[in-house]
């Protein structure tokens, strides 16, 4: 069964573009390269990976959003040979997730062979309870055929509140029954690996794009390579993806 992968965060700036240029490349290492559609009408971040092949779906009309544009995503989808990768910005959080749920589009892509998997992200700082509210939400719309993978990413600070971990949180405890993993991205000290790290992603590079350029030092590709290592060791035990 093939998987259609969304990122769906409803605050913006917490790394979801991120996310899904990591699944895109780790899922090409596979020999699987997926189906990669950009429907943020606003930064269209994913789609500025070159190396990805982003198609970006346009999804405004008189500076509104047409939700008929929806139904163009799922025709994309239909036609995909294998997995899909879909990037959704903050600005169109609400509208594709009614979309996706009053249409029963989870049942339709089972229908279909296909499983929907949501991927969220937790952030920490002042954007933690945001989040963890965002995927509190989100768990309890969705319909059981949808499973969920959440990104702790500690890029704005540790993902903690009281004490507690996101798995010690009571809105973590409420619905852990609907995540199939947990990915954790690794805090980066910010003058070598996190440095790295923040400029390929503004040069919006791929990992292997960026480990290749000999204009960059030894010891930068060499950290770029341990990142890699680490978020794809992760991924390889996340079974659902």
């Amino acid at each position: 069964m093939s998987k259609v992968h969304i990122i769906l965060q409803g605050k913006g700036g917490v790394g979801k573009s991120v996310v899904a240029a990591l699944l895109s490349q780790y899922l090409a290492s596979k020999g699987s390269p997926p189906a990669n559609i950009d429907t943020d009408p606003v930064n269209a971040s994913f789609s500025g990976y070159k190396g990805l092949a982003v198609h970006h779906l346009k999804i405004m009309e008189d500076d509104e959003i047409n939700p008929r544009s929806f139904d163009t995503l799922v025709e994309m989808i239909a036609a995909a040979r294998g997995d899909v990768i879909i990037d959704n910005g903050a600005s169109s959080f609400v509208p594709l997730s009614h979309f996706l749920i009053s249409n029963q589009v989870p049942a339709l892509l089972a229908e279909m062979d296909r499983q929907l998997v949501v991927h969220t992200v937790i952030t920490g700082s002042q954007a933690l309870l945001d989040t963890v509210s965002g995927f509190a939400q989100l768990a309890s719309q969705f319909p059981g055929e949808a499973l969920f993978v959440v990104w702790l990413n500690p890029y704005w600070g540790p993902i903690e509140h009281e004490g507690k971990g996101f798995e010690q949180m009571k809105a973590y405890q409420a619905n852990k029954a609907r995540v199939a993993a947990i990915v954790r991205l690794p805090a980066l000290k910010e003058e070598t690996y996190g440095r790295d790290l923040a400029d390929m992603l503004k040069d919006r590079l791929t990992f292997d794009e960026a480990i290749a350029l000999d204009t960059l030092t030894i010891m930068t590709r060499q950290r770029l390579k341990i990142i890699k290592s680490q978020v794809f060791g992760q991924l390889d035990n996340a079974m659902v993806i």
